[in-house]
């Protein structure tokens, strides 16, 4: 499995900071960041440029952050109508993106508001919503202090459980690496 990091617009260090939240620094193996510095976030064609140029052969992950988001879910899309394999997609505050695709999809936010009025454009499966409520620059530097709700479907119940945001994606990552 590859990982593959969409960031928004903002300073670099936010993204260390949030691949330090998941204790990704130095596990670089199959983690790809995507150059948002050099590129815009939102381009999905830009995205795709950049994982055919870093020879992506394994299923791939992404996680995307604001901005991110609208340029990662074309991205995913076109990997997988290219043949590859989209393993999930995971929207970091992707508030006012529609969010559907034939692959696993779950969104994180930074409030309740947000995560409920995305609920209309697809939440996908497993979510969740900090509680309280942090800045949205605050999450994505940081998510191993968001705290809140992971909120997980099924057939016809709802279950909510605490967590923080970066214990949430943990355990998406694992799901996702053990598959």
């Amino acid at each position: 499995m590859s990982l593959i990091i969409c960031p928004g617009i903002h300073d670099a260090e936010l993204t260390e900071g949030f691949l330090k939240g998941l204790r990704w620094e130095g596990s670089n193996q199959n983690l790809l960041i995507f150059p948002a510095h050099d590129y815009p976030a939102y381009s999905a064609i830009d995205i795709l440029q950049f994982l055919w140029k870093s020879s992506v052969n394994s299923p791939v992950v992404f996680i995307s952050f604001s901005a991110g988001v609208v340029g990662a879910i074309g991205a995913a899309w076109m990997w997988q109508l290219s043949g590859r394999s989209v393993k999930a997609f995971i929207a970091v505050d992707g508030w006012g993106v529609p969010l559907s695709g034939n692959f696993p999809i779950h969104r994180i936010s930074h409030d309740y508001f947000t995560y409920w009025s995305s609920a209309v454009l697809g939440t996908g499966q497993d979510s969740f919503y900090a509680d309280p409520s942090v800045e949205h620059l605050e999450l994505w530097r940081s998510p191993e202090t968001a705290q809140g709700w992971r909120v997980s479907s099924g057939s016809s119940t709802q279950t909510r459980t605490y967590t923080t945001a970066a214990e949430f994606l943990t355990c998406l990552l694992q799901r996702y690496g053990n598959e």
